[in-house]
């Protein structure tokens, strides 16, 4: 009986044994899970955001003239519209938007309308007009827009920052955008400055409906530069309405983040230019 219990117990030991072993397998291949898991997600994250660092905006101006509005508006939104929309959903484009400016200054010389294009890739973009007449249907001498008007300027922008308030539909609020034309001696140091202290306010301040505003949004501008372009950064506001976005409310308990402000003016070199446009068309990813 006793060798018979002994054997017994060694067995119990055995299995005792082994079931640590399991465990502790067990433990470490979950371990290894965690670990390429979590690099596997920490890669994705990078490349996202690496796609996301490479997009480059194109805000292209351009001068139509009275007579050409309607049909450059009728080319612009019945067939380019297309072009883009396949663009995107290829993902060569993340957005594409048809602004037209509202009122302005010496208007038969300047532009009164604004293209924003944003590409994945801007050396490959080129690509994106290789098949326009099939995208749209129609011949190039029905849909091209280039031959009746003027494009003034062109820029290259990177998108720094976005804020929205928390209940707007973009659908039906995002009408109009007051488009503003920051000049700083230090670019980088005021994008940083607003996403600091100018986001976080404007996002509460949507959210608590303390302002008209929908929406703001912000960016460094790459090309072209120099003491002729009378701006380095550009920040947006979105709103629903021409009244709300040409005297924007506030609640009087608004409390401003003066401190930011106040720093943005030290290095600001001359007064920010603004433009109401308003939102002709957009196409953008989901």
């Amino acid at each position: 009986m006793f060798e018979i219990a002994t054997h017994s117990n060694k067995i119990d030991n055995l299995f005792t044994q082994i079931s640590k072993i399991q465990t502790t397998i067990m433990k470490e291949s979950i371990n290894r899970l965690l670990k390429i898991t979590s690099k596997f997600l920490l890669f994705s994250f990078l490349i996202c955001s690496l796609q996301l660092q490479a997009q480059i905006t194109s805000y292209q101006y351009r001068n139509v003239p009275n007579d050409k509005i309607d049909e450059f508006i009728k080319r612009e939104t019945t067939y380019w519209t297309k072009v883009a929309q396949k663009a995107v959903d290829n993902k060569q484009m993340s957005f594409w938007a048809l602004l037209e400016k509202v009122g302005g200054y010496d208007m038969p010389n300047s532009s009164n309308y604004l293209f924003i294009n944003t590409f994945s890739n801007i050396d490959s973009s080129m690509g994106i007009w290789g098949d326009v007449e099939q995208v749209a249907g129609v011949p190039m001498s029905q849909m091209e827009t280039n031959s009746f008007t003027t494009t003034t300027s062109q820029f290259f922008l990177h998108s720094e920052d976005w804020a929205q308030a928390a209940n707007a539909k973009p659908e039906t609020d995002f009408n109009y955008v007051v488009m503003n034309y920051h000049n700083s001696n230090a670019p980088d140091s005021f994008i940083t400055l607003e996403k600091k202290y100018w986001k976080p306010f404007i996002q509460g301040a949507m959210d608590k409906k303390q302002t008209t505003q929908k929406a703001w949004g912000n960016a460094r501008v790459l090309s072209p530069s120099g003491d002729n372009i009378k701006f380095n950064t550009v920040s947006y506001d979105l709103f629903s309405t021409l009244q709300q976005a040409l005297m924007t409310t506030w609640d009087p308990k608004t409390v401003f983040p003066n401190k930011g402000l106040g720093m943005l003016d030290k290095i600001r070199t001359n007064i920010t230019g603004t433009v109401v446009y308003r939102v002709v068309k957009v196409v953008s990813a989901p």
